[in-house]
């Protein structure tokens, strides 16, 4: 009886590691499908749709190597990205783990956004999309606080930059296109700025910018090929009299559209 129990334990101990190995290879070694393919010479170019109508032309460029990792270093044509997606890349490098695809950089919010502050932060191996993530899965972080004078008044801004898994999709249409096998992705800005005031001797915290959400970006890409439409929205809103402390809106609304055009990848 005791040889019977010891024989039913180690099969469950093996069939426990043998589950645990399949989930392992998964969720974490698993290449999937190249969904963004990372070759030099790889181009995309889209028409970016918001207060004005302009046109991106985004490419990889070349080979860098950062802390021993080969990423590809993504460029736009002449200098210029006006879309939040090609905004993000530029300039960037990204590289493709397992899945992820990490993006390492510098980012600057503020220009192509109608943000009440600038931001610029520095990336490293952020992920910035993974194949088989969950809607809703928080895929990479990143918050901190600065300080910053605006029109002379000095700000405290606590931000955090997330990404998030979003949906699949077996067929997507844009712009009467259809694609198959699509998978979105978000990418979220959440600022809160405070400023103090000294009033008789004694310091005041005031909110400028209760905490919100100001940029949500939702990129959609599709097997093969890449980001074939982005949506972004960015949005605050303001005490009506900071804000005309501040010289800026009291609130600003406004969406961007990324759509695919053409496109070269091999």
């Amino acid at each position: 009886m005791k040889k019977i129990l010891f024989i039913l334990l180690i099969i469950s101990v093996l069939s426990c590691t043998n589950s645990d190995d399949t989930n392992n290879t998964v969720n974490e070694t698993s290449e999937f499908t190249d969904t963004l393919p990372l070759n030099i010479g790889n181009y995309w170019t889209y028409n970016v749709i918001g207060t004005t109508t302009t046109r991106d032309s985004l490419y990889i460029s070349n080979d860098t190597v950062i802390a021993s990792n080969t990423y590809k270093k993504f460029k736009t044509k002449n200098n210029i990205a006006t879309g939040f997606y090609s905004s993000s890349l530029a300039n960037n490098a990204v590289r493709k783990s397992f899945g992820k695809l990490l993006l390492s950089g510098d980012l600057s919010y503020g220009q192509t956004q109608t943000l009440p502050v600038g931001l610029d932060l520095n990336l490293s191996d952020f992920i910035i999309f993974k194949e088989y993530a969950l809607p809703g899965e928080i895929l990479s972080e990143k918050s901190g606080t600065f300080e910053q004078d605006f029109n002379g008044i000095p700000l405290t801004v606590s931000y955090k930059l997330y990404a998030v898994g979003g949906e699949n999709f077996s067929n997507y249409t844009s712009q009467s296109i259809n694609y198959t096998t699509v998978k979105s992705t978000k990418i979220i800005l959440n600022l809160k700025i405070i400023s103090t005031q000294t009033v008789a001797g004694i310091s005041i915290p005031i909110t400028i910018l209760p905490q919100q959400d100001v940029v949500t970006s939702t990129q959609y890409l599709a097997k093969n090929l890449g980001v074939i439409y982005t949506n972004t929205f960015t949005s605050y809103n303001l005490d009506a009299t900071i804000a005309t402390q501040l010289g800026i809106p009291a609130t600003t609304s406004q969406t961007q559209e990324e759509f695919l055009d053409t496109f070269n990848v091999n």
